[in-house]
This record gives C-alpha cells, sequence and structure tokens, in this order.
C-alpha cells in the first residue's frame, strides 16, 4: 500500500485543493517542512508542478502558490459508436485540440476497425504536433466492459464486438497507458468535470443510438459489481412489446432511443438522428411531438433512478438527448414521478459540452490516471 504522504499523494492532495501554498499543503498532508521539500523537488523533477501564483501578503514577502502542471500534456481519446467514431487530440482539461469524424461500416471486423482508427489517430497526432506531449490514451465504447482484461462484454448495439481486446493496439503502438471507459459514463464524467467537479453526485445519460446512463458519485464514476450499473436502456416497459438490440421486448431503448425516434418518424421522412435534430430545431411540430414522447419515456425509468441515488445534478447528453424537447418532457414526468423530496432542487439539464461531453470525459479520466498516487509514485 502506498503511504499516504507519498509524492503521489501530495501531488493528489494539490490537485484536489490547490492552488496552495507551500505551508497550506504541508499542513494539510501533514508532514515535517524537511519531507515536504523533499516531495515538492520529486515531484519537480517529473515536471508535474506549476507556479500558480502568490498569495496577498499581510506584512512579509507575498508567499509563492503551486498548482498540479497539466499544461502541455495531451491526450488521444475516441468515441466508438455502432455507425460512427470520433476521434480527438485534446489537453487534460478537455479542451479539443484537433478532431476527426469516421464512420463504422457495419460489416467491418473489429480488429480492422480500430486499426482504422488508431491509424488515423496516429495521423492525428501528428498534423497537430501533440505526439511528443502525448501521455495516454482514452477510448469509450456502448456496453459493458472488463477493465481487467481490456474487452468489451456483449454490447447490444454493436453485437460483434463481443470480446474485443481494445487497449492492444493502442499501448504496443503509441506506448501510453490506455483508458476503457463505458461512453454513458465517459459522457457523465464529462459533465461532471464541465461542472467544476463538484461534491454532489451526478447521473448522467445519454441518449444516441441507444441509450444509457452514468452516475459520478464522490467524484468517481460508478460501474457497479459487474459493470452494468446505468443500464437503464434496458429497463421494460410494461405494455410495450417491441424488439430491442438485447433480444427482450419492451425495453425503453427499443421504444424512445435516437433509432426508435427516427424509425417513428421514417414515414414524415426521416432517415437519420440528424434529420430529426435539423426538423426539431426548424420547429416541425411531428418531430418536436416524437421527441417530447421519447423524453417523457426516459423519464419515467430516470425517476426511480432519481429516488434511488437522490443526486442533485442531472446532465442529458447524445444528439437525441439534449434536444430542448425531449429535456423538457424527461425533466417533466422527473418531477411528476420522483420522490418529492429527491427533486427538491433538483438541477435538469442537457449537457453543457455539447457534442465534446464525452471527448473532455475521457480526457479527465485519463487526466485522473496520469496524476494518481501509484501512476505518480511508479515515475519514481
Amino acid at each position: 500500500m502506498l503511504a499516504t504522504t507519498s509524492p503521489g499523494h501530495v501531488l493528489a492532495v494539490l490537485r484536489a485543493h490547490g492552488p496552495m501554498t507551500r505551508q497550506e499543503l504541508q499542513d494539510r498532508v501533514g508532514i515535517s517542512r524537511v519531507t515536504m521539500v523533499e516531495r515538492l523537488d520529486a515531484l519537480g523533477r517529473l515536471g508535474l508542478l506549476r507556479q500558480a501564483g502568490y498569495r496577498a501578503s499581510s506584512g512579509g514577502r507575498p508567499a509563492e502558490t503551486l498548482a498540479v502542471d497539466d499544461i502541455g500534456r495531451t491526450a488521444l481519446v475516441a468515441e466508438i459508436g455502432q455507425s460512427h467514431a470520433t476521434l480527438a487530440v485534446t489537453d487534460l482539461r478537455g479542451a479539443v485540440l484537433a478532431r476527426s469524424e469516421h464512420p463504422m461500416p457495419p460489416k467491418e471486423p473489429p480488429a480492422d476497425a480500430l486499426a482504422r482508427l488508431l491509424g488515423a489517430g496516429t495521423r492525428l497526432l501528428a498534423d497537430s504536433g501533440s505526439r511528443a506531449s502525448l501521455c495516454a490514451v482514452g477510448l469509450s465504447v456502448p456496453g459493458q466492459l472488463d477493465h481487467g482484461r481490456g474487452t468489451t462484454i456483449a454490447p447490444p448495439t454493436m453485437p460483434g464486438w463481443t470480446g474485443v481486446d481494445l487497449r492492444a493496439g493502442f499501448a504496443s503502438t503509441l506506448n501510453v497507458p490506455v483508458v476503457l471507459e463505458n461512453d454513458a459514463n465517459a459522457l457523465t464524467f464529462g459533465a461532471y468535470c464541465a461542472l467544476g467537479r463538484p461534491e454532489s453526485a451526478l447521473v448522467g445519460v445519454k441518449v444516441g443510438t441507444g441509450i444509457g446512463a452514468g452516475m459520478v458519485i464522490s467524484g468517481r464514476v460508478h460501474r457497479g459489481e459487474t459493470g452494468c450499473a446505468g443500464e437503464i436502456g434496458h429497463i421494460r416497459i410494461e405494455g410495450d412489446d417491441r424488439r430491442c438490440d438485447c433480444g427482450r421486448r419492451g425495453c425503453v431503448s427499443a421504444i424512445a432511443s435516437g433509432r426508435a425516434v427516427v424509425r417513428d418518424l421514417r414515414p414524415h421522412g426521416v432517415r437519420s438522428a440528424a434529420d430529426v435534430v435539423r426538423r426539431v430545431r426548424a420547429g416541425d411540430r411531428v418531430a418536436v411531438r416524437a421527441v417530447a414522447d421519447a423524453g417523457k419515456l426516459v423519464g419515467t425509468v430516470l425517476a426511480t433512478v432519481v429516488t434511488i441515488v437522490n443526486p442533485r445534478l442531472v446532465r442529458i447528453g447524445g444528439a437525441i438527448g439534449v434536444l430542448d424537447p425531449f429535456v423538457a418532457g424527461l425533466r417533466e414526468v422527473v418531477d411528476a414521478g420522483a420522490h418529492t423530496s429527491a427533486v427538491d432542487g433538483l438541477s435538469v439539464e442537457a449537457c453543457a459540452g455539447g457534442e465534446n461531453t464525452t471527448l473532455a470525459g475521457l480526457a479527465g479520466l485519463v487526466a485522473d490516471e496520469v496524476f494518481s498516487p501509484s501512476s505518480v509514485d511508479a515515475m519514481l
């Protein structure tokens, strides 16, 4: 077990509570001045500290404040979905420095798709001048993950991807750690980071081809015992027998996901989620009603989640989920269906980061991995 006064622990305290003066940091960690000097020297040699400014003086020399140096380090992140993937180079604060979109042909073998994305990511790093500053890769996919093995577990919207090793190619080619996360969890963590990493619990909902949710509690993604926490898309709605990708009938994903909305609007000329977005923003009444109804259906499931988890914040993402009628319909049903105390002060809004929320979440997870006490102490 790592000592709670190791250099990695000192950096974790500074990251959580900084910028701080040396004295403030020493008091919070609870170590001697000599030991603190040793710890800061070690962190300085790794290039993990930066000067953040000075405390106002009360009569003597202004005290210098220190912060974690997360500037100049980059991550390659990829949001991999059923029909497309988004690659981006980000800094560790989640700002997108370069980005590219890539189709995901349904019959393409996963190994070929990953090799293609790795090649595209390598080019994106080179074109953006970020290869030398790369410190990790972050990948998100729908469905459950085996984080120990680095493989997918039966993703319902990507059945051919079961048991696929996501890490190996990126890790061996780029020689950096590879962080994996479920797409809804990554989106939720991106919303959490965008809000300044609040202490409040946050539930995120992603409405894309399918529907998924994530939870951040006490600053950490809650995955559950088997990694399926947040799979609200596969909760059944009584009285509906439409077949879901998972093989069951009546799942909310089969009724209210982006794919379901497109299907229901097909007689009106809609062929894609992008068509739905355009029509809703143009005020098309049929599209607005379909999206609002989908939001209400998801709200029936989310009302139970809100009552059980009792979060302070709910954030909705995905191409369909961020639309105003969807958020309004969802909020209406959650307010009516959740326990009265659970909705007291509850904030339900679309993700402020828009289409970059999942990418920012991956960048935040990469930062947590790179700056974790175990990673920092391993560098030493």
